[in-house]
């Protein structure tokens, strides 16, 4: 063990033996294994970097996950995670500290940020234990079997789900999994890969989803609409009833995913979700697009795509079949570059690549599986979506100018309804300080970098910003981006606080991200102005 973690375990009351007990190990820093590189979604909004730069550690049990979070210095300190053999509710405990938060018989990702969980050796399976995503950012998962996941029965974990994320999740990249159950809903299982409330710029990349009756969702009930910006990209789907998965609002890219068995329906775009479709294999399936057991409409755009032996449902009034056809009924515009295998290649590359235990191997865009060390990043081959013009532009580099007193007209972060938030903050700072109108009180992030979002109820058009120091504080922000956070988009990028300027936007929220530092970062007051 390295020393630092050992000193954190013996104060908690270990011992050495009792760090192996549980299946934890430590090597030197090392850089995340993510090799083929983070796609879709998940490069956006500041990318997906998991623990990229942190100390690597190996477990063996699910208590050592835990373990591992829980000796953290901070609740984002990164931090790499190989796990091998099998974790089971059998040796996956509670583990306490001010790093985590976590439960038994679950893996809990809750109030975290900057993890990578690496399946390593022989592979790793998490057998009846789901993997649980809540108000976090910033997370890679790679490399993992997660099975027979079950919400009733025995035993229960994670609401049934294999992979499930939930309240305020940005950023998380799952890649080569297989995750799989042995039955429906009466057999007590419920979704594979589920999305509730709030998530957003997530990828699901060569990945196997099988035997279960859900594939996955996003959004909870027709009133739940605010995740979105999801990616399924070179993903096998097989005899899974529905939810290929289920949309309610939001948007999501759809493209080169084998599909087969689908028995009762596919991806079903409801309540004003908007789907890009292309280029992916239905083969032996029922319904594989429309909108499904409602009457809230969704959207798609379906470009490519090859059906083998696909069959449709007449219309009526919850139902409404994409088929025979699929033409689109709305556009959707996709902000990042992608390689785009043609959809008559999909079932051999999906085959070699997909799933855990494939070597991470990726497609290079050529309907050609290759090796991580030469991914998607080196092999710029013909490349799909919008043209340069189309996507989100980036002005240059400015420092702004130091400004002590505010631009003429109203302080729009202070209006009724304006809210704050952000990605991590320091013990006894507040997102709400900000906005307070008070040079005394801050916000701080936990480390080095980090967000902080003020956003409305509604659109207002932003043309100016102010970002203030603390009284008798100066010079601790270095470089930062301000985003739209609604797009995605680096509406400026510069260095130090002050007043920056920009092309008048239209949005819901704004962010301040941080991406380095002299000592501890501190923000006063986030002011935006209309002119």
């Amino acid at each position: 063990m390295k020393r630092s973690v050992v000193v954190r375990l013996l104060a908690a009351g270990a011992t050495a033996a009792t760090a192996a007990a549980i299946g934890l190990t430590l090597q030197v820093p090392q850089a995340a294994a993510a090799v083929g590189g983070v796609t879709g979604y998940a490069t956006q909004n500041g990318g997906t970097t998991g623990g990229a730069g942190g100390q690597t550690v190996q477990a063996s049990t699910g208590t050592a996950i835990h373990a591992a979070l829980c000796n953290r210095a901070s609740s984002s300190t990164p931090i790499i995670i190989q796990v091998s053999g099998t974790i089971n509710h059998g040796n996956t405990a509670k583990v306490s500290g001010s790093s985590c938060n976590t439960a038994d018989g679950v893996i809990e990702l809750k109030e975290i940020s900057n993890v990578t969980i690496l399946g390593v050796g022989s592979g790793a399976i998490f057998d009846q234990v789901g993997i649980h995503i809540r108000d976090s950012s910033n997370i890679i998962i790679q490399n993992v079997t997660v099975r027979n996941v079950k919400k009733s029965g025995s035993p229960t974990s994670n609401g049934g789900d294999a992979i499930g994320m939930e309240s305020t999740v940005r950023r998380v990249w799952v890649d080569h999994v297989t995750l799989e159950a042995s039955g429906g809903e009466s057999e007590g299982y419920d979704g594979l890969f589920d999305m509730k409330n709030d998530v957003e710029y997530v990828t699901l990349s060569y990945s196997i989803l099988r035997n279960s009756g859900r594939g996955g969702l996003i959004g909870s009930s027709e009133t739940d609409t605010g995740s979105g910006y999801i990616t399924f990209h070179h993903n096998l789907y097989t005899n899974i009833d529905s939810r290929t998965p289920l949309l309610r609002g939001g948007i999501a890219h759809i493209y080169n995913n084998h599909y087969v068995s689908l028995n009762e329906s596919g991806i079903n775009s409801r309540a004003g979700a908007r789907a890009k479709v292309e280029n992916n294999y239905f083969k032996n399936s029922k319904d594989v697009l429309g909108t499904f057991y409602t009457d809230a409409a969704g959207y798609w755009q379906a470009s490519g795509n090859i059906l083998d032996n696909v069959t449709w449902s007449s219309p009526g009034s919850d139902t409404n079949p994409a088929g025979p056809s699929m033409p689109s009924n709305t556009t959707v515009s996709i902000p990042y570059s992608y390689s785009l295998d043609a959809a008559s290649c999909v079932p051999n590359v999906v085959a070699a690549t997909a799933g855990a235990n494939k070597g991470l191997q990726v497609s290079n865009g050529s309907c050609t599986p290759v090796s991580p060390t030469a991914g998607p990043s080196a092999s710029p081959t013909r490349t799909a979506g919008p043209s340069p013009s189309a996507s989100p532009t980036r002005s240059p580099s400015t420092s702004p100018t130091a400004s002590p007193n505010p631009p003429s007209g109203t302080n729009l972060s202070l209006a009724s309804g304006a809210g704050a938030d952000g990605s991590s903050k320091a013990d006894g700072t507040s997102y709400g300080n900000v906005r307070d109108g008070s040079l005394s009180t801050y916000w701080s992030p936990s480390g080095a970098t980090g967000d902080i979002s003020v956003k409305w109820g509604s659109n207002v058009t932003v043309a100016r910003a102010v970002i203030r120091e603390p009284s008798g504080t100066s010079g601790s922000i270095g470089s930062w981006q301000l985003i739209n956070y609604d797009t995605g988009a680096v509406l400026k990028s510069g260095s130090g606080a002050g007043t920056i300027t920009f092309t008048a936007t239209s949005l819901k929220k704004i962010t301040f991200r941080i991406t380095s530092s002299s000592g501890a970062p501190k923000v006063a007051e986030f002011e935006t102005y209309a002119s």
